[in-house]
């Protein structure tokens, strides 16, 4: 744990806890809190995903915990005013801080933390970095944090009974990130995107594109009344979310390209990029000026 960490939960013992966050209910025993669109980079305070909850006869499931110890712990409050069933599972769509340092709130149920196959290995490699940055990110609720690895890691598909529900799970190649993990609940047919799907903030990447619009075309075949993205609203249906998403990613893949070709370098490269997106979303500049510098290096030698 980086000293300053370790000096901030010595002076601020008790300070993930924290009130009840606010839950809608989207269908049948599932329940959603929404993130704020902030950028991660500019002291988000570590609220700004989507994080859920699914009870079940048996117990709860847990769909990412947000990005500090008091986001989850507001999080399990959530969930204690909706049922005392164990909590079972806790699931990480993803690797990245804003789903995943949440995590050690959900430790004294002793559940099953569940993700994808690499997600331990990616958690691993950045561990450092991630726990370096938490007080930037977040302040004095950086006090607990951890990163707890999966004690269940899913190669390809699993599924949880959480009694009178199946949870199925879907581990995706290298897409939105290494780590992409979906989850179907076939009670409600809700669909969990994790980050590989966005709507309303601005598509972050941290993978491969092509790969990427693969994955969305296969997340359309899915039976899905209900769903929730990584970050935004369900104001629209999936489908529509989707097609924006795959426009935005296009756009962006196919600017970069033509800019190489005309031999832009990446700073060139950056103020233009995707701008006819501009507009469309939130975040749009710092998220994208962040895209382009990714994927320009991927792109300069294919």
């Amino acid at each position: 744990m980086p000293k300053l960490l370790f000096l901030l939960s010595l002076l601020f013992p008790t300070l993930a806890l924290a009130a009840a966050l606010p839950v809608e209910q989207i269908a049948a025993g599932v329940y959603v809190h929404r993130g704020e669109h902030k950028d991660l980079e500019a002291g988000y305070g570590g609220d700004i995903c989507n994080i859920s909850f699914v009870v079940g006869d048996k117990g709860i499931a847990v769909i990412d915990t947000g990005g500090s110890p008091r986001v989850g712990s507001g999080l399990r409050e959530a969930i204690r005013k909706v049922s005392r069933l164990p909590i079972l599972y806790v699931i990480n769509t993803h690797v990245h801080p804003d789903h995943s340092l949440g995590n050690a709130a959900f430790k004294q149920d002793k559940p099953v933390f569940v993700g994808h196959g690499k997600l331990a290995e990616a958690m691993a490699l950045r561990k450092e970095t991630y726990l370096r940055n938490q007080v930037v990110w977040v302040g004095a609720d950086a006090a607990g944090t951890e990163m707890i690895a999966p004690t269940l890691s899913v190669a390809d598909t699993h599924e949880i009974d959480l009694g009178g529900r199946t949870l199925r799970l879907q581990a995706h190649p290298l897409a939105h990130s290494p780590t992409d993990l979906t989850v179907f609940d076939t009670a409600s047919k809700t669909l969990w995107t994790g980050d590989l799907l966005f709507v309303e903030r601005t598509p972050s990447i941290d993978g491969n594109i092509p790969n990427w619009l693969e994955v969305i075309e296969q997340l359309r075949t899915t039976p899905a009344a209900h769903f929730v993205a990584g970050h935004g609203s369900t104001g629209k249906g999936l489908s529509a979310a989707l097609d924006d998403e795959k426009r935005y990613l296009g756009t962006l893949l196919n600017d970069v390209r033509a800019a190489i070709k005309q031999g832009l370098s990446m700073e060139q490269t950056i103020p233009t990029a995707a701008r006819s997106e501009q507009g469309k979303w939130l975040l749009f500049d710092a998220v994208n000026r962040r895209n382009v510098a990714l994927l320009y290096p991927q792109l300069e030698w294919e």
